[in-house]
């Protein structure tokens, strides 16, 4: 199939590039604005208790929108406390009939100048300080934009008075926004280094421009999907970031692969249409099962409920695939159209000529610094393989206390408004007024004695300073003040619990857990919901389910890999390594953003990780080795394949294939960490953290595993690397991938046989 393509594409290259081109376009139009239908939310998961409790407070009481905090603040040297200050009394007066005029706002409106006996929650300890507080509908999306609207209208600094907004949905607006250009930032980084890079790499202007033509393919292509997706399912901002580095660090992946194999070809004789067939027949083989690979394990994210992690599995599949399609139809096309003009523009032998060194000789593969480093580690695998396990076991040992949580505003910089009301939130009032717990008491209506009794228990738990319910508000024990009105509907309650405690911290924790112990009503399932609910809820969903999507992506690449080899020695070779690897990358993740060491790459940190990153770093980081791995290992069969079938030929294969592929791989693999290196510059701080572990895993895989921990475990194990059952032995030869030339490529078939007889040695 794939030689039909080559030979399909080589045929008529301008009319593949024209329909790749007016299919560009097409695209472009349509996913032009795409981030404009995108959301910033979808860390939670719809079927969650707290979710539950959102819907029902939403379409029983219209309460169960976003929260947008409003906060006015004067210096502190003014001569009296906020609530008394004329100036502030009429700005919060204006800014609540402001806010009642909107209708996505949602009543009541609690004002420090309106609310009777809010002076404990809504006022700043020093009295400085006063909040008014509201919800508005339209969800992840909508809210924020909602948000947004009232942040331009309401956010002033005139004279002594400052008026900031924040709160829940003020989030998702700057994280929106603050993602939008974090993502014109890291293509103004990533795309000239990569670019400069990819001149050295391939010796010439035209040439490296061959793998950006790919990642443009597929990041606009991937961009239209994503923006189908949006039609009918909410799709996160964050995958956007995700498309841009996948699909130029996949495209210089796969370019470099194919045009590294056709210039190999091309070197051994081979005329350039023989060459091209050839490559796509091999290299092209490798890149379709490599993209295979690493979109499944993109797509096992889709398991996940929470629409943030799915829509990486949607971006991922999308621009893997597209990546592949690039790499193998418009590459060979523009190779096809270009000739030997693709090497014009080489940079390097002015400079050379200006140095005065001589044109490069092109080396046997026993000549390669690739070929010296494995055979040091082929007569050193023991030690060696002892080694760099124990470093990647030290590396990984922060892991062991790995903590989760839920983002909040410290997942945006200090300059942003919420961000800076959610510190005064924490720090300056007795009572954080986004910390509340609520609780909803379904189809209550009718025991008004026995909620209130309710409300009692609920007010003796430690940390809380009252329960509001449908009649009364209780504090520390005793009735004080009338509280929400009933339901519309008169068969459900729900009462607010406030508290002193930050909802992500660990009394939080034990507060929220105090508060489910606490007997409710006969005949009544209380719906916590609140950020220290939805904290417990979304990492718990996570969690309970990472089993499944680790054992997917763990069977999936087992018979990926079995296909691949014809072994069942070698996949599980690759998943225990992959272990080791990825565990020392989450280590250092835990040391630097959980823990705070080297200043925490400049983010905030809060004591924990963001429970949807691990995961997803987990599918990303694990698919993009495999894509390595299938470099390696497909090369490595090849030389096997050729060679005698004994313990000296499987040590050549691994020295060959490392040769062979080594510069092609750490090439790669540099320029995809320069790539996600990138992403460090987001002022998001998971996006941040995503951009440190990828850049780590991909150097540390390129490294530490496929150099040195492949060889040796692969000079250890022998011919035993390539066994396997003969039942499956047996489907493998029907079933299985095979490198091999066929007889239908005779052109191919010869020079592979002329190259067996060249290359293979004792």
């Amino acid at each position: 199939m794939l030689a039909r393509i080559a030979r399909t594409v080589i045929a008529a290259p301008k009319r593949v590039l024209l329909g790749a081109f007016a299919l560009l376009l097409l695209c472009g139009v349509f996913g032009a604005q795409v981030s404009s239908h995108l959301a910033a939310g979808g860390f939670a998961d719809p079927g969650s208790q707290s979710s539950r409790a959102v819907d029902l407070l939403d379409k029983t009481f219209g309460r169960g929108g976003l929260p947008v905090v409003i906060e006015l603040s004067e210096p502190d040297s003014a001569a009296s406390p906020i609530v008394a200050d004329e100036q502030a009394r009429a700005k919060a007066q204006q800014i609540a009939a402001g806010l009642r005029g909107y209708s996505f706002v949602q009543q009541p409106i609690l004002s420090l100048w309106d609310t009777p006996g809010a002076a404990a929650a809504l006022q700043s300890r020093d009295g400085h300080s006063g909040l008014i507080v509201a919800n508005v509908s339209g969800g992840d999306k909508d809210a924020a934009k909602n948000a947004q609207r009232l942040h331009d209208r309401f956010t002033s600094s005139a004279g002594d008075l400052t008026v900031k907004v924040g709160g829940q949905a003020m989030v998702y607006s700057q994280v929106n926004e603050q993602t939008s250009k974090d993502l014109q930032i890291s293509e103004m980084i990533a795309i000239p280094i990569s670019f400069l890079l990819l001149i050295w790499v391939f010796g010439g202007v035209v040439a490296a421009l061959l793998p950006l033509i790919t990642g443009a393919f597929a990041i606009v292509g991937t961009a239209a999907i994503l923006r189908g997706f949006t039609a009918f399912t909410d799709v996160s901002v964050f995958a956007l970031n995700l498309t841009t580095v996948m699909g130029l660090a996949l495209a210089i992946d796969y370019s470099l692969l194919i045009i590294n194999r056709y210039r190999e070809e091309v070197a051994d004789g081979l005329d350039r249409n023989a060459a091209l067939v050839k490559s796509i027949s091999t290299a092209g083989r490798t890149v379709l099962f490599s993209s295979v690979t690493v979109g499944l394990s993109m797509a096992a994210m889709a398991v996940f409920p929470m629409y943030f992690l799915r829509s990486f599995a949607y971006a991922g599949l999308g621009v893997v695939a597209l990546a592949a399609v690039a790499a193998i139809v418009i590459t060979p096309a523009v190779l096809a159209l270009l000739g030997d003009r693709v090497d014009s523009l080489d940079l390097r032998r002015p400079i050379r000529r200006l140095l005065g060194r001589p044109e490069p000789k092109i080396k046997r593969p026993e000549e390669s610094m690739w070929y010296r480093t494995t055979s040091f580690v082929l007569r050193h695998a023991i030690p060696v393989g002892v080694a760099v396990i124990a470093l990647l076991l030290v590396l990984g040992a922060p892991f062991i206390g790995i903590k989760f949580g839920y983002p909040d505003d410290r997942v945006l910089p200090a300059s942003a408004t919420a961000h800076q009301v959610g510190d005064d939130l924490r720090n300056d009032y007795g009572q954080n007024a986004s910390a509340s717990v609520t609780i909803v008491l379904p189809a209550s209506g009718g025991r008004a004695n026995d909620v209130h009794a309710y409300q009692q228990r609920l007010s003796q738990i430690a940390g809380v300073t009252s329960v509001t319910g449908p009649d009364v508000t209780v504090a520390a024990g005793r009735d004080v003040a009338p509280g929400d009105p009933t339901s519309r509907s008169g068969q459900s309650e729900f009462l607010t619990v406030a508290t002193t405690l930050d909802p992500f911290s660990t009394g939080g924790k034990d507060q929220l857990n105090a508060l489910h112990d606490v007997p409710a009503p006969a005949g009544v399932a209380p719906m916590f919901n609140g950020l220290a609910q939805q904290n417990v809820d979304n990492v718990n969903s996570i969690i309970d389910r990472l089993p499944l999507v680790l054992g997917i992506i763990a069977v999936t690449t087992f018979i990926l890999l079995f296909l691949l080899t014809g072994s069942v020695v070698l996949p599980l070779k690759a998943l225990v390594l992959n272990v080791f690897s990825l565990t020392a990358t989450f280590g250092a993740l835990v040391w630097i953003f959980q823990d705070g060491h080297l200043g925490g790459f400049g983010v905030d940190t809060t004591g924990y990780l963001i429970a949807n990153m691990p995961a997803l770093m987990f599918c990303v980081a694990f698919g993009l080795s495999m894509d390595y791995e299938v470099f390696l290992m497909s090369r490595i069969r090849e030389e096997w394949l050729a060679g005698p079938k004994t313990r000296e030929g499987n040590d050549h294969a691994v020295a060959y294939g490392l040769a062979r592929t080594g510069r092609v791989v750490t090439a790669a693999a540099l320029l995809m960490a320069i790539v996600f290196a990138g992403l460090i510059a987001s002022q998001v701080s998971f996006m941040r953290m995503f951009g440190v572990g990828l850049t780590i895993a991909v150097l540390m895989d390129a490294t530490l595993v496929r150099m040195l921990l492949v060889p040796a475990f692969m000079r250890v194990a022998g011919r035993a690397n390539w066994w396997a059952p003969k039942p499956l032995r047996r489907l493998h030869d029907r079933i299985g991938l095979s490198e091999e030339p066929t007889e239908s490529d005779p052109a191919s078939a010869a020079a592979a046989s002329d190259k067996k007889l060249t290359t293979t040695g004792p």
